[in-house]
């Protein structure tokens, strides 16, 4: 591996390390208390921060969690004592904002991880993760990764921090998870 290969994922580690440090360990409870009380959890995200949220959800499924992702043939409607998590970074994105309120004139409950959490989806949520990154459009220099992919990064690996969490809580072990993996490919 060339060295300035080394330096720039030495560079996305430690800015990896840092940003998830700031994360508020309560908020992550919060939210892993809220996905385990859930009828079923929704997740939805747009762009590379809804492909996090599809590798999230899968994982739930793997755990037995009815876990389902917005916009899938597949996915039933959202009722009164389900979840709506939502990744994203600005948290201003409209079709997200209006998922969210949809949500939440139906009695789900609204859970969001965001940069910004004073933004209209932060403000509509009932719980929120704030990792504090960089926003797609933001001129300052607290990365050196483009747009938006260290909140994007970040919140792959604080979703997997979620499943370590539930993991713990149910006493699950990856081999209990295989049962529920895909076996038709």
């Amino acid at each position: 591996m060339p060295m300035s290969t080394l330096i720039a994922a030495s560079s996305i580690l430690k800015e990896l390390e840092r940003t998830l440090q700031a994360v508020k360990p309560r908020e992550i409870e919060a939210l892993a208390k809220r996905i385990t009380e859930a009828e079923k959890i929704f997740v939805a995200g747009a762009g590379r921060s809804g492909l996090m949220m599809r590798a999230f959800a899968m994982r739930l499924m793997h755990m037995g969690f009815r876990a389902y992702v917005v916009g899938e043939t597949v996915t039933p409607g959202i009722a009164e004592g389900d979840l709506l998590l939502i990744g994203s970074g600005s948290g201003e994105t409209k079709s997200l904002t209006s998922m969210a309120s949809k949500a939440q004139s139906i009695g789900a409950s609204v859970a969001a991880i965001s940069i910004v959490p004073e933004s209209t989806l932060g403000k509509l949520a009932s719980t929120i993760v704030t990792i504090p990154a960089a926003t797609k459009d933001s001129a300052s220099g607290s990365s050196s990764q483009p747009m938006g992919t260290l909140f994007e990064q970040s919140l792959l690996l604080l979703l997997d921090t979620i499943v370590l969490n539930l993991m713990e809580n149910k006493q699950l072990q990856g081999a209990a998870m295989y049962n529920n993996h895909a076996n038709l490919e």
